[in-house]
């Protein structure tokens, strides 16, 4: 079997173990080593059986979930940013702006995962707003410079100029993050975003987040010409799952089993994707000796990843949206009519 090959099962396998060992915890409100216990009116968890600490809200796990999720958009953002304004001599002071912010959101990220507290966090909400902001700023900039080139926004501009949709992932992450800090702000009993339930409004925002790096995904892989079957799958998968998570947070029915196995499926896409990459890049002239040069000129290795992360904000939608579920099936036995 050739070295390439044999680098490509390593890599699934290694992008497997990965998936297993940070796949997040949401909705996992009991397990094996934590049950819960009500003492005087007030909910506990006995961690492992060793000490006692106040039970987590379902809301605060849900917000706990986008924070987890915009850590791994930071991430992602990060590193390609870098990659690509590095390979540009960062000829523009601005394209310094990306990488830093997005350094910025992952602190912020992994700091909201720890944070247990039913309330925001001023600087971690600022930092979010901020990489929302320079998110869609870095938008224009991209679409500026494909406008400005002989043929505007012909399909080779899109696909050869700057890429209209990475800083758009910069923006998710944002997005995602300040909602998670928003959400810490609502009462536990009936916590609500936008005007609607916020399992409903967190779901449609984590599709609708698909739906774009689907896009961005679909134009990159239409330019390598779909040359190995497997470029299919982030065309075909992420799209589904996005349309299931949506019928969920539309739908009044549980369980979201589906919707729950597209959203795992979904999550291992993204790891299984980095292995792809690093394969492809593998393959090139001088293989992972030559990374130097491989690794801006092959697939890029930091791109994958963001179907991961919108999926982990999916599954923590989906957690919350179920708990919701029980709470307006009692409100509609109290009104006979809304059944007709």
């Amino acid at each position: 079997m050739s070295s390439t090959r044999w680098l490509g099962l390593l890599g699934v396998a290694a992008g497997a173990a990965a998936l297993g060992a940070l796949a997040p915890r949401t909705g996992q409100q009991m397990s094996s080593g934590a049950e819960r216990k009500a003492t005087s009116g007030t909910s506990y968890e006995i961690s492992h059986g060793s000490s006692l600490r106040p039970a987590v809200a379902a809301h605060i796990e849900a917000a706990h979930g986008f924070n987890h999720a915009s850590a791994w958009l930071a991430l992602s953002v990060l590193a390609d940013s870098a990659m690509e304004h590095y390979r540009a001599n960062f000829d523009n002071r601005a394209m310094f702006a990306p990488p830093l912010v997005a350094g910025l959101t992952l602190a912020a990220g992994l700091h909201g995962r720890a944070d247990r507290r039913e309330v925001s966090h001023d600087v971690r909400h600022a930092i979010y707003l901020g990489a929302a902001l320079t998110g869609l700023a870095g938008t224009a900039f991209h679409a500026y410079n494909i406008g400005k080139r002989p043929g505007g926004f012909s399909a080779q501009n899109l696909m050869r100029a700057a890429p209209i949709g990475a800083p758009i992932a910069l923006l998710l992450a944002g997005s995602l993050g300040a909602t998670s800090e928003l959400l810490r702000n609502e009462p536990a009993h009936d916590p609500r975003l936008f005007g609607m339930p916020a399992g409903k409004a967190l779901a449609l925002l984590a599709s609708a987040g698909l739906i774009g790096t689907f896009g961005e995904a679909a134009l990159l892989h239409f330019r390598g010409a779909y040359q190995h079957k497997a470029m299919y799958a982030p065309v075909t998968l992420p799209p589904l799952a996005a349309s299931l998570l949506a019928g969920a947070a539309l739908s009044a029915s549980r369980p979201h089993w589906l919707a729950r196995l597209g959203m795992r499926m979904t999550a291992a896409l993204g790891w299984i994707g980095v292995c792809f990459h690093a394969r492809g890049i593998a393959r090139r002239q001088g293989g992972w000796r030559n990374w130097t040069q491989n690794l801006f000129a092959g697939p890029p290795l930091p791109a994958p990843p963001s179907f991961s992360a919108l999926a982990i904000a999916g599954l923590a939608a989906l957690d919350l949206l179920e708990s919701e579920i029980p709470k307006e099936r009692s409100h509609d036995a109290r009104h006979p009519l809304s059944r007709l």
